[in-house]
């Protein structure tokens, strides 16, 4: 049986996801807010982790992942790594509990980024590949077969509660006929209600939002949850 962690396994491919980015939580409670947003209806949780050289941003380390494993022990973690030595945080968020760890194309590539993708897949954690919006798709394309997610960035990456860049859609059209029936697109930066069809129809199947989700009150995300996966009901897959 797949882990129940693992929705990007047991969850019918191309059934719109939706990750909260806990970048967007309350850290001076983010268990609790963590653990809301699972119950309220998304399917795993978005982590973000910055350095501070690859984006001029300091997010959260590997103490911060191992916490909400521990508050949330059954949720699958999203890691994206915006950072500029992507190989030295594998063992610490693997260790920490990551499900995936992406890392970003602009930073490794050949024979690097595919000893990369054997680093992380060694582990035991699931492997996604990420480009910014300048980045052209075909710069993922000699990788894609190799990893289990194709992530599309659609803000600059750094910062949360930026506007969203409808021109990074296209590369949808590149990336998703070659994905295999077991791989997952997923798209961050910006994505509300608002946008988020646009990125569904565009073939986007793993959707990441921050503010949108985070700043309605607890126990209300239920409804910003679902227009955001566009009304679909997540497919009843025990038993």
């Amino acid at each position: 049986m797949p882990d129940p962690r693992h929705p990007l396994i047991t969850i019918p491919p191309e059934t719109p996801l939706v990750a909260p980015s806990i970048l967007a939580a309350d850290f001076a409670d983010l268990g609790a807010d963590c653990r809301d947003v699972i119950a309220q209806g998304a399917d795993l949780l978005h982590v973000d982790i910055m350095d501070g050289h690859f984006v001029p941003n300091l997010s959260m380390g590997p103490a911060v992942c191992a916490a909400v494993r521990k508050a949330c022990p059954d949720t699958f973690l999203d890691v994206h790594l915006m950072v500029t030595d992507p190989d030295a945080y594998v063992d610490p968020f693997a260790d920490a509990g990551a499900d995936l760890i992406s890392f970003h194309v602009e930073v490794r590539e050949g024979r690097a980024c595919r000893d990369l993708i054997r680093r992380i897949r060694d582990r035991g954690v699931m492997t996604g590949i990420v480009l910014n919006p300048p980045t052209p798709a075909e710069r993922v394309m000699p990788y894609v077969d190799a990893v289990d997610l194709v992530l599309v960035m659609s803000v600059s990456p750094g910062f949360g509660g930026q506007a969203f860049i409808p021109d990074v859609l296209v590369k949808a059209d590149l990336i998703r006929p070659a994905l295999r029936a077991d791989q997952r697109l997923e798209i961050d930066g910006g994505i509300g209600p608002e946008t988020a069809k646009a990125a569904r129809d565009a073939g986007f199947d793993v959707l990441v939002a921050g503010s949108a989700v985070f700043r309605q009150p607890r126990g209300s995300r239920t409804s910003v949850i679902n227009q955001i996966r566009g009304g679909s009901p997540i497919p009843n897959t025990s038993g």
